[in-house]
């Protein structure tokens, strides 16, 4: 275990035990969206305010990782579907763990969707992948969302904390999953789950304020941090946003000191 322990230590701050990662595989799913336009000057952006980890596909870490300047954790998607597809919610397996380690990769992730219709497919190859890791010691962050017919509402508490247990009985390091809108609800969430969680930043957010409250309310429940995209790297200032943030992950600083340093 001890190639995973070195790896994990790279994906949380030693000192917080907490971890701000920022996603930049929407290329794959929406195109190159707004921010992500030049991958290395996105990736620059983050690493100046402090990011923990960055997480994208395959090939773009040749054009967006580090080439100089401070390093940052990195973690290679190996999922992926698009909006044009008629099964969107499906996600197949896009690299192996072989790649990400020949790529120097701290971490791999995977995105899940139960309640889609292929869920059990993605389940079988959570397995696969799960064994895999093992066998390389490579940590695993898993996506865990819930969309199909049979969902209703995808903050609903049950459900999130249903998608996050089965992320850490099937082996992952850390699991992603959607806020629940409250800590009270959230922290039903944490208590099902005996590995670090972290939430998804969503939708992009008008307020940038609302944000950082997001974010505190979810630490306050027992978040281990955060894995916010779009919220990150479209903000007005993507460096700001991200030392804003890490203000309150690492530092446990309030919303009100963290919109001090967004305002700056």
């Amino acid at each position: 275990m001890i190639g995973k322990d070195i790896r994990m230590e790279r994906l949380m701050n030693r000192e917080s035990g907490n971890t701000v990662i920022v996603p930049m595989d929407h290329g794959v799913t929406i195109g190159p969206v707004p921010g992500l336009e030049n991958m290395s000057r996105a990736v620059d952006n983050v690493v100046e305010g402090g990011a923990t980890a960055v997480l994208m596909h395959k090939g773009m870490v040749a054009h967006g990782h580090r080439g100089g300047g401070e390093d940052v954790g990195l973690i290679i998607h190996m999922s992926a579907s698009t909006s044009l597809s008629l099964r969107p919610n499906h996600k197949i397996q896009s690299c192996t763990v072989e790649e990400a380690v020949r790529m120097g990769a701290d971490a791999v992730s995977i995105h899940i969707n139960l309640g889609a219709e292929n869920e059990y497919l993605m389940l079988q190859k959570f397995g696969e992948i799960g064994n895999k890791c093992q066998q390389w010691g490579m940590p695993l962050v898993a996506m865990m969302y819930t969309r199909g017919p049979r969902i209703d509402n995808e903050y609903e508490t049950g459900v999130v904390a249903h998608a996050a247990r089965v992320g850490a009985e099937l082996g992952a390091d850390i699991v992603k999953c959607n806020y629940t809108g409250d800590p009270e609800s959230f922290s039903r969430v944490i208590e099902g789950c005996p590995v670090p969680v972290v939430i998804a930043g969503g939708e992009k957010m008008d307020d940038e304020a609302s944000i950082l409250e997001m974010v505190q309310e979810a630490l306050n429940a027992g978040a281990r941090g955060v894995s916010i995209g779009r919220n990150v790297f479209q903000a007005a200032s993507p460096d700001r946003m991200v030392e804003a943030i890490s203000s309150i992950v690492h530092h446990g600083q309030t919303t009100d000191k963290a919109e001090e340093i967004l305002n700056e």
